[in-house]
This record gives C-alpha cells, structure tokens and sequence, in this order.
C-alpha cells in the first residue's frame, strides 16, 4: 500500500504527471478525453490513462483508483482556452470547457481528498468560476493557497506565468521557495540538440523535427534578428495585413527566439514561424517539436508517440502547448511532500499523526 497516491485531471500528456512523479508523488491515474495523450501519459509515466470526460466521472471510480492511500491528492488543470487572454475578445461562456471547474470542484466535494491542487491561466482568477471554486474548498475546511507563479523562478526556461492553488485539509500549505535567482535560458535548454532544416527531422530522434517553410516565409525568417520583429524586414516581405493600421499592434509574430533569454510563452502553435516568436536564434526555421517540449520541461526522451509513429503537428504542438510545464509540476509536488514533512513535526490534524517522513504515515 503506498501512503500517498495522486489522480491528475485534464491530465494531457502527462506534464503535471510527470513533475509531481519526479518529486516523488506517486500518481495512480490520469483522466482526459483526448485518446492521442494516452500514449505519452501511460509510456512515460507507468499511470493508468482513463479516456473519460471529467464530467463522467464520479466518487466510486476515484475512490478505487486511490485504494487503501492514507493521503489521497487530486490534481489537475481545467482546460484553459476559455479563460486565456486571447479568449476574452468573444463570448466563451457558451463553451463546454467552461463548468470544467465546477466538474472539478464537484469531485473535491464528493471525495474530499486530503490534498487539492489546480494549475491555470492567471486571467483564470477574473471570472467567477474561479471564485466559486476558492469558495467551495474553504467552505469544505480546505486551508488554501493560491498565486501567481513565474515559473522562470523555478527553472522552466520559458516566460509562463501561471495561477496556481495549494489546499490542504491537514494544515496551511504554500508553494516552496524560488530556486533560481537567474532564469535558464533558451540556450542552457536547446542549445546543444543538433542543426536541422526548415521541414526536416534528425536521424536520431524524429521528433527533433520542424514545419516546414515557404520561400516567403525563408526569406523573412533570414531578414530576422532574435528578439526583433517584422518591422526589421525590408517593406517587401511585409505582410498586407500588418501594414494596415489594425496589424501593427501584433509585433511579436514573426521573430525570433533569443539565445541569452528565456523563450516566449509556448502556445499550441509554437511550431509555425508566423504564430509568434518561435523563429530558432540562428537556424532559419521554427523551433522542434522536441524543442518546444523541452522549452515546456519535459525531458529530452520523452515520447509522444510510439518509435515511427505519425508525426502531425498541429495534434502534438496542442499536446505540448497545453501541457503543464513539468517544471511547475515538480515544484508543486515538493510543495506537497514539504508540507507533508513540515505537519509531520508538527501538529496531528483531524486524527492523522505524520512521522517525520511524508511517506511514514499513521492513522492516530
């Protein structure tokens, strides 16, 4: 029997999976609708992957993922499309990603487990669903905290910033200390993976592969500098679109990463040239799937799909956009294993006596 277990919700391809595995959470499950991240989540992590609508989803069938774990954790990140900045120019309410939260917070209610945690867009927090679910955790006696979080402090070399709650019924919880005074950069992370071509995959791991370019756009991606922007080209190859008044408030697309700096936020679209600042510092290409990943902390092996398995790139740039950095997963599950440890040298709390190991546990 192990001590602690852990089910992820909206679990994706396994990002807050695998931090929270890594900072020695065991997680004994993932629950998604998407079929394609079974794959990654199951191969890499050794979890169980349930293809099942979180809505669908009840007490009995959590209750028998986690068995006989004294310290039960619920994990997950909502989708976040609905509350992401880009959103709030149309009328999201009517998308069925929104009650995701409610479905979430239906479960906390229904199973109360020891540990809750949730990971989203910071734009999360302006919308009442947000609210409403704070509410229902301290309503349930859940001790919560909850912030926004650079993740370049703890190490994920990628500008993310991202709301995330800790909440606990055995005591008040919070997120551990920064690790990094000095963000990692786009360097310390790809710097070293080989050279490829615009369209090309390396010999040795076919998911180092890039879309591919038109002559158009090769010849804009050459005319870049990193860090720059469009406007640096030669009036030819600019765009009819950013000519216009309305386009020239969109000066990130286009450009360039910069070796000495963290990458830009990693969006589902990461892989294509125009979608933002994903230019590669120096090759004339957008950054790999593998690069993009690795950008979003996942291991330089980890795989999507199976060895020659279909590579398509719009199905795993949204696989990895979406995923929670497993960075952020590793430093919220130190969280939890220091919050375990610091209650074990402390107070017993609704009947559990905590060893000074998190993971020798007690029912008093």
């Amino acid at each position: 029997m192990s001590d602690i277990a852990c089910i992820d919700l909206f679990c994706g391809a396994g990002g807050l999976t695998h931090g929270l595995i890594r900072a020695g959470i065991p997680v004994v499950a993932g629950i998604d609708v998407d079929i394609a991240c079974r794959y990654p989540f199951e191969f890499n992590n050794g979890a169980r992957f349930l293809t099942r609508d979180v809505g669908d989803v009840n007490s009995s069938d959590l209750n028998k993922l986690y068995g006989d774990a004294k310290i039960r954790v619920l994990a997950g990140c909502a989708p976040c499309q609905p509350f992401s900045a880009y959103s709030q120019r149309y009328d999201t309410m009517a998308s069925p990603r929104w009650p995701l939260l409610y479905q979430f917070a239906r479960l906390v209610k229904s199973i109360r487990p020891e540990i809750v945690t949730m990971e989203n867009v910071p734009l999360v927090q302006r919308h009442a669903v947000f609210d409403d679910f704070v509410a229902t955790l301290e309503q349930l006696g859940y001790r919560v905290w909850r912030d926004v979080v650079d993740c370049t402090k703890y190490g994920l070399p990628q500008s993310r910033r991202r709301m995330v709650i800790l909440a606990s019924l055995i005591g008040a919880i919070d997120l551990v200390a920064p690790t990094h005074k000095k963000p990692r950069t786009v360097m310390d992370a790809i710097g070293a993976l080989p050279a490829i071509k615009a369209g090309d995959a390396h010999d040795e791991d076919s998911f180092h592969v890039s879309s591919k370019l038109s002559p158009l756009n090769l010849e804009r991606i050459r005319a870049s500098r990193p860090g720059g922007t469009w406007r640096d080209w030669p009036d030819r190859l600019v765009s009819e679109c950013h000519r216009r008044e309305s386009g020239r408030t969109y000066p990130g697309v286009y450009g360039r990463m910069e070796w000495n700096e963290p990458s830009p936020t990693m969006t589902t679209q990461f892989y294509g040239f125009g979608n933002g600042r994903f230019g590669h510092p120096e090759q004339d290409r957008a950054i790999s799937l593998r690069e993009g990943a690795i950008l979003q902390g996942f291991p330089k092996h980890y795989a999507f799909v199976p060895n020659n398995g279909p590579i398509h790139f719009k199905a795993l740039g949204r696989m990895i956009g979406n995923a929670v950095p497993v960075t952020l997963g590793e430093t919220i599950g130190k969280s939890i294993i220091s919050h375990l440890g610091l209650v074990a040298r402390t107070t017993p709390i609704e009947g559990k006596v905590f060893a000074s190991s998190p993971y020798d546990i007690c029912i008093a």
